[in-house]
C-alpha cells in the first residue's frame, strides 16, 4: 500500500483572472477529486490543510514520516509584467532524484493527454522550490496551468476531473499500479470457509499479501478489477479476490 503526502496550494492570496476563487480554493477542490481516485487505487494518503503553510506541510510530512511520495498542487503565475501572456504545465522535481525525475516524466505524459496545448507540458529540475528539496522522500510540485491566463483558468475549473483522473494515473504508472476507476463506495462482508481472505498489494495471486481479513469482517470496496476489489480493511488499502465478498 504506498503512502502520498497529498499538498494542495495554501495559498489564498493567489486569485484566478475569471475571479472564481483563488490558487488554494481550486487546487483544493483538485485535492477532493482527487481523493476517490487513490482510495479506488490503493494509494493511501495524508492531506495537508488551507491553515497550513509549504513549510508547515513539509513539516507534517517529516514528523509522520514513512511516505512513498510527496506532491504537492498547484497552478501558476506569470512574472511581473508578463501577466496573462503564458500558458502550459511544469511538473518541478529535485534535479538529483532520480526517482523524482521518472515521477514527472509520468505525470506529464498523463498530462499531455488531457491539457489543450499538450507541447507546453514539461518537466523542469528546481533547486529552489522547498516542497521538491526538503521532502525526505521523491517529490513533484505541479504548476497546472497559469490562473492569470484566462483560457487556462477556465481550462482548471471545468477540468478537475479529468486533471484528478491524469494526477492518480501518473501514481499508478509509477507505483506500478493497474488504474481503477472509482465505483460509489460499498459495503462488502468477507464469506470464506472460515479462513481469513488474504489481503494484497496487487491484484494477483502473486501480489504481496499486507493483511488478512477474518471470515464475516466487514469491508469498504472502493472499485473492481479482472475479480479483484480494492477495499479498505481498517487502516489498510488492498485488493481482495470479489468470490470470498459479498457486495
Amino acid at each position: 500500500m504506498p503512502i502520498v503526502f497529498l499538498s494542495p496550494s495554501t495559498q489564498d492570496w493567489n486569485p484566478y483572472v475569471t475571479g472564481s476563487g483563488s490558487e488554494e480554493y481550486w487546487m483544493n477542490l483538485l485535492a477532493d477529486e482527487l481523493e476517490p481516485y487513490l482510495y479506488a487505487n490503493t494509494i493511501a494518503f495524508v492531506r495537508n490543510t488551507p491553515e497550513m503553510t509549504a513549510a508547515s506541510s513539509i513539516a507534517q510530512a517529516e514528523r509522520i514520516g514513512g511516505f512513498d511520495f510527496y506532491l504537492a498542487l498547484h497552478s501558476n503565475a506569470s512574472g511581473e509584467g508578463q501577466a496573462g501572456k503564458n500558458r502550459g504545465i511544469i511538473v518541478f522535481y529535485y534535479p538529483t532524484s532520480s526517482e523524482g525525475k521518472r515521477a514527472a516524466g509520468l505525470f506529464a505524459a498523463q498530462l499531455k493527454k488531457v491539457y489543450p496545448l499538450p507541447e507546453l507540458v514539461t518537466t523542469q529540475p528546481t533547486t529552489a522550490l522547498g516542497e521538491v528539496r526538503r521532502p525526505n522522500c521523491p517529490a513533484n510540485l505541479i504548476e497546472i496551468a497559469y490562473h492569470d491566463n484566462y483560457a487556462d483558468a477556465r481550462w482548471i475549473e471545468g477540468s478537475l476531473d479529468v486533471i484528478a483522473q491524469a494526477i492518480a494515473r501518473g501514481l499508478c504508472d509509477y507505483f506500478g499500479l493497474p488504474f481503477l476507476y472509482p465505483q460509489t463506495p460499498r459495503e462488502g462482508i468477507v464469506a470464506t470457509a472460515g479462513s481469513p481472505l488474504l489481503l494484497r498489494a496487487y491484484p494477483g495471486i502473486d501480489g504481496e499479501i499486507v493483511g488478512r481479513i477474518p471470515n464475516g469482517a466487514r469491508v469498504e470496496i472502493y472499485a473492481s478489477y479482472d475479480g479483484w476489489y480494492s477495499v479498505r480493511y481498517g487502516e489498510t488499502l488492498g485488493y481482495a479476490a470479489q468470490a470470498y465478498i459479498l457486495a
